[in-house]
């Protein structure tokens, strides 16, 4: 993987941009399951719209059509219960909750790779929790909530890792496309369940007051571009580096809030001693991966 300077700032550029979607999500009335729907519409229509603009091929092979889309539902899954959670608990408890997918991402993508599990990798993971948790305080008695945002990470790892596939074989916007066509599909399927079962107030589909530019802005800047770059970056990033700097996204998540909110509180010691910790835990992943790779033995030839 040649990965350079700009492929690690592009990629915390993308983290700043995915930690405004915590705000947008707050900026926007709807519910997790109609917000998720209205976000994945936008944004393959948008796509859609882009490469019939260019006069660009989108169309891919059926069986490959049918992988992406099948991503899809993984990625729908994942931020219904990320929105979720939050509505059902807090966004402390979620976020602590989402700081596990580096820490899935370790043990899931040797599995789908057929590799080693990196130790070190599930230390790093682990070092990213315990500064998240000095950063939110946590609070006890939302077991609903932290139980989705785990399943939530878990659905994170394992998309970002069949991701990590897909974009050496595909455009970054094609699979973007069939991906959020993919997760809007799965919503559709999942809306008659939801109100019938799950929900005493039945569908949101009203958009109230500047709903629909906070959802065009979530799902065309934060999740067309940001998603396609993201997938770009796969081709050079590994899966796991690139969840572990996604651990920053609550960090710049806080810092946005602040400044657009205007905030008088604070920031707390609790809060730079957790930033120190994920940078650390961030800042040490290059370093690690290069000496593990220097400690392996080198074949003879012939």
């Amino acid at each position: 993987m040649n990965a350079t300077l700009k492929d690690y700032l592009m990629l915390h550029f993308i983290v700043l941009i995915w930690g405004f979607t915590a705000i947008l999500g707050l900026l926007i009335s709807l519910p997790a399951i109609e917000l998720v729907f209205y976000r994945t519409l936008i944004a393959s229509v948008g796509v859609a719209g882009l490469f019939f603009w260019k006069k660009k091929r989108l169309l891919l092979p059926v069986r490959d059509m049918v992988k992406v889309t099948g991503v899809g539902f993984v990625i729908a899954v994942h931020w219904i219960l990320f929105f979720w959670s939050a509505r059902v608990s807090t966004a402390s408890v979620c976020l602590a909750g989402m700081a596990t997918t580096s820490l899935w991402t370790a043990f899931v993508e040797p599995i789908f790779n057929r590799a080693k599990i990196k130790w070190y990798e599930v230390g790093l993971g682990l070092m990213v929790i315990v500064g998240l948790l000095v950063i939110f305080s946590f609070e006890s008695g939302y077991w609903l909530g932290l139980s989705m945002a785990l399943a939530s990470s878990l659905m994170a790892a394992i998309f970002s890792v069949l991701n990590g596939k897909l974009a050496h074989r595909h455009n970054p916007y094609q699979i973007t496309f069939y991906e959020m066509a993919g997760a809007c599909l799965f919503t559709l399927i999942f809306m008659p369940i939801y109100s019938g079962f799950m929900t005493d107030s039945g569908l949101n589909l009203q958009w109230v007051g500047y709903d629909w530019f906070w959802l065009f802005l979530l799902g065309g800047v934060c999740t067309v571009y940001a998603f396609s770059v993201s997938v770009e970056l796969m081709k050079r990033l590994s899966v796991f580096s690139i969840n572990l700097t996604v651990n920053l996204e609550p960090v710049y998540g806080i810092v946005l809030a602040v400044l657009i909110f205007g905030e008088s509180e604070k920031m707390t010691p609790q809060f730079y001693l957790g930033t120190a910790i994920i940078l650390v835990s961030v800042l040490s992943y290059p370093v690690l991966n290069y000496l593990n790779k220097r400690r392996k033995p080198v074949r003879p030839l012939g």
